[in-house]
């Protein structure tokens, strides 16, 4: 049997308005995104090279694998988009908005073809995705689509403690009305099959619940008695080991993995955005880690957004975005 063929990590460019092109080009100048390569625009790599130290060349590419082979101490880069002007620092801008959508076009459509190991993309704005009419609320929405749409979750990970939302990028009305049986039951399908790739074929998922108390026997709400408990009953019966629902401002400190304090579940499943995303954000932005499960490839980002007001200062960092370059890797490895 041969070897898997080495790949390069795909590596997306942001919003060009935001720190991710900075964070970018500080992994590469610390070696932490070695035999990766950005998929961008090499003005906006070259600004963020010259903002984060300078003396850190870019060298342009024109097929992934050169990646592997390009000299140390650059950034390898394969346009994707070339802007006329580069936009102006911190500010929301169309023109990043459409050139991040093409990036994350074309990383999909390379991973899809085999030609990288794995994808991590740097944050977008919303707001300058909107400007550009691009119609999707953010990254799971639009790989989801490039992938050929099916389901998909998201979950945000660190060392401690993991989580999967039901829903996601909605209003908190649509989200409470996005918490279907089927909702759920696909949720906990995806975490548990995904589970495998980081070693845990078998997890422990631990169910919040949606209400207060998981609605305390239906004082305060009834989804989980309706549509919450028999979505856990039906994952069990499939052999998945689901527990709750479980009140929702206790269930993720029993879920946190720490010395002298092994967690109660490997995955906890939240139903709605902020629901999942505080709390492992509370333990740590610089450590988080956003994975896409369910996508026929490995996508991976940091747990932040595009940060606007540290644009240019020479403050932002990369630990998140390093974080998801290890994940991507250790994922991929994996997966191979």
């Amino acid at each position: 049997m041969n070897p898997p063929r080495l790949q390069p990590l795909a590596l997306t460019m942001g919003d060009a308005a935001g720190i991710g092109p900075e964070t970018l080009a500080m992994a590469f100048r610390r070696g932490e995104a070695a035999g990766g390569f950005v998929i961008g625009d090499v003005g906006v790599m070259r600004r963020a090279a010259g903002l984060t130290g300078g003396m850190l060349p870019v060298a342009v590419i024109e097929r992934p694998g050169q990646a592997l082979h390009a000299p140390p101490n650059c950034i390898p880069v394969l346009p994707a988009v070339e802007l006329e002007a580069l936009p102006a620092l911190g500010r929301i801008d169309a023109r990043a908005g459409e050139a991040a959508f093409r990036c994350i076009r074309a990383a999909s459509e390379l991973a899809l073809a085999g030609e990288v190991a794995a994808v991590v993309t740097a944050p977008i704005h919303k707001e300058a995705l909107a400007a550009a009419g691009v119609d999707f609320p953010g990254h799971t929405e639009m790989l989801q689509a490039f992938a050929g749409g099916a389901p998909v979750r998201m979950m945000l990970a660190n060392d401690e403690l993991k989580t999967v939302l039901v829903t996601i990028h909605v209003s908190l009305r649509q989200a409470i009305e996005g918490v279907t049986f089927d909702a759920v039951l696909e949720t906990l399908r995806i975490a548990h099959r995904s589970a495998a790739l980081w070693g845990q074929p078998r997890p422990r998922i631990g169910i919040a619940g949606l209400n207060p108390h998981a609605g305390e026997g239906g004082l305060f709400g009834d989804e989980e008695l309706r549509i919450i408990g028999p979505a856990v009953d039906a994952a069990r019966a499939e052999g998945i080991d689901a527990r709750g629902p479980f009140a929702g401002d206790t269930v993720f400190m029993r879920a946190r993995d720490v010395p002298g304090h092994p967690g109660e579940f490997d995955i906890v499943l939240a139903m709605y955005h902020d629901q999942g995303l505080i709390p492992v954000k509370y333990l740590g932005v610089e450590r988080g880690v956003n994975v896409t499960l369910g996508l026929p490839f490995i996508r991976t980002s940091p747990d932040h957004g595009t940060a606007f007001d540290l644009a240019g200062s020479g403050r932002a960092d990369p630990s998140s975005l390093i974080a998801a370059i290890g994940m991507a890797r250790r994922l991929a490895g994996a997966k191979l």
